[in-house]
């Protein structure tokens, strides 16, 4: 099987993502665990593939990202980050990853010297500062219409 690629600016790229999501999102309303797909080349060769269809709705929401020009990382829920690579996903310095660390915040483990840190760890501590951010941000805001700050 060749593959061949044709090089497309982001714009094409994005408009083609966006028009597969909305096609594939046809073949998602089933109940089947696997879908048939039939792939076709520039060529005009074809191949009938089998794809989980749990597959195929991690690859709508991939489409959907590039479709909004957002660049798309495939990380397994078992993967061992670095704290650059834990850093980078929290959107923070690693000094301040490490500092997390250290203060027990994320749980991690080391190999060797080397800090690591699961990914389902770092998810579940993202997910609980946005809680956390949530709840602030409502408290702030009954504050200011408490005290009348014109927010109506």
């Amino acid at each position: 099987m060749a593959f061949t690629t044709v090089k497309q600016s982001p714009d094409a790229l994005a408009l083609a993502a966006k028009e597969s999501a909305r096609t594939l999102s046809i073949f998602l309303h089933t109940h089947a665990d696997i879908q048939e797909l039939q792939i076709g080349s520039g060529t005009g060769d074809t191949q009938q593939v089998r794809i989980p269809t749990q597959a195929l709705h991690l690859l709508r929401g991939i489409l959907v990202e590039l479709g909004m020009g957002h660049d798309v990382r495939i990380i397994p829920v078992t993967a061992e980050l670095t704290t650059q690579e834990a850093a980078d996903i929290l959107n923070v310095s690693r000094p301040f990853l490490v500092q997390l660390l250290e203060r027990g915040e994320i749980p991690y483990h080391k190999a060797g010297t080397h800090r690591r840190i699961c990914y389902e760890h770092l998810i579940a501590y993202k997910d609980r500062m946005e809680v956390e951010r949530r709840k602030n941000m409502d408290d702030l805001v009954a504050q200011a219409q408490d005290i009348g700050m014109g927010y109506d």
